[in-house]
């Protein structure tokens, strides 16, 4: 598109709006399944057209401890999979897209943390596999899961080019700038993050401003919308230990960087939110990031770290 000026720049208007499904967790993933369907459902009639679950949102939190057992939540993925059957039908009915975090079986002994996407016609678009596995305290998730292999990835949708990322992936700038770099001009963030309550006191108003603080510069680094999708309530750890508060505030923020309308931190939430895409082209020219890249110089980002000679 060839612009005469650029007041047609700022002028111009694709306003999308999006859905954040914010939920507590049952023990049962049916239940939790027909919640955020339902919750998906109000979202489209609240004017929704994409729209994100949590991450993990058929199951709570199993990753808090190292369990065989929790291996039996584990699904394939493919468009004549249950899950996916279910949630295309109501994409199609809806005319929304839909992108939703599962636990992925992909063969004995393989198992992947992944996003799958779905257009606003039903169709099965792909998913992608999350890169970055944790294994801290209370999030043991190198158990669970193999490292993704999809590479990076971005969806045409009926509305908007879509990235997915998930979670941990969050807190690494080459994960959203190569994202970015594909096209993407909303990138969600499926998460299940929250405070250990023996921490919560002293380091949880540093480390919840921490989470919001780098995806924030991620929409601001790479002139994009961002959406950080998160679960909401306490959910005891499975062995007896404090277990997690999940902090909800689910938010959008736009490619300055401001947070246009955040979830409460406490209660389920369909969040719904309008961008207008046409904002992305106005950034960029304002803050040329990509065109003042020097490639040339970044060869070392490769390496794990650069000892001194």
């Amino acid at each position: 598109m060839i612009y005469n000026s650029y007041q047609e720049v700022r002028q111009l208007d694709r306003t999308v709006r999006l859905g954040l499904i914010q939920t507590e967790a049952s023990d049962l993933p049916e239940e939790n399944l027909e919640k955020t369907v339902e919750f998906i459902k109000q979202a489209c009639s609240n004017g929704a057209q994409i729209i994100c679950t949590q991450e993990l949102f058929k199951t709570k939190y199993f990753c808090q401890v190292e369990d065989w057992e929790f291996f039996r939540f584990a699904e394939k993925i493919s468009p004549d999979s249950i899950t996916i059957k279910i949630l295309s039908s109501v994409a199609k009915e809806n005319k929304a897209v839909i992108i939703a975090s599962l636990f992925e079986k992909r063969t004995a002994g393989i198992y992947h943390n992944t996003a799958v996407v779905i257009d606003a016609d039903g169709e099965f678009l792909g998913f992608y596999r999350k890169m970055h596995i944790p294994d801290d305290p209370h999030f043991y998730e190198k158990f669970y899961f193999t490292p993704g292999d999809t590479g990076y990835r971005v969806f045409e949708t009926r509305y908007a080019r879509v990235g997915t990322l998930i979670c941990w992936d969050q807190w690494f700038p080459e994960a959203a700038r190569l994202t970015a770099m594909k096209g993407a001009e909303i990138l969600f963030y499926p998460t299940a993050i929250g405070w250990l309550p023996e921490e919560k006191e002293e380091y949880g108003d540093s480390q919840y401003n921490a989470w919001e603080t780098v995806q924030r510069g991620h929409a601001v680094a790479n002139g994009l919308f961002v959406a950080a999708v998160n679960r909401t309530g306490f959910e005891p750890s499975p062995d007896g230990n404090s277990g997690i508060q999940f902090w909800g505030q689910s938010f959008v923020c736009d490619p300055y960087g401001q947070i246009i309308k955040k979830a409460s931190s406490d209660r389920e939430e369909v969040l719904t939110v309008d961008v207008n895409l046409g904002m992305i082209e106005e950034t960029r020219i304002v803050w040329p990031f990509f065109r003042d890249r020097r490639i040339d110089s970044y060869h070392p980002l490769t390496k794990r770290w650069l000892d001194e000679d």
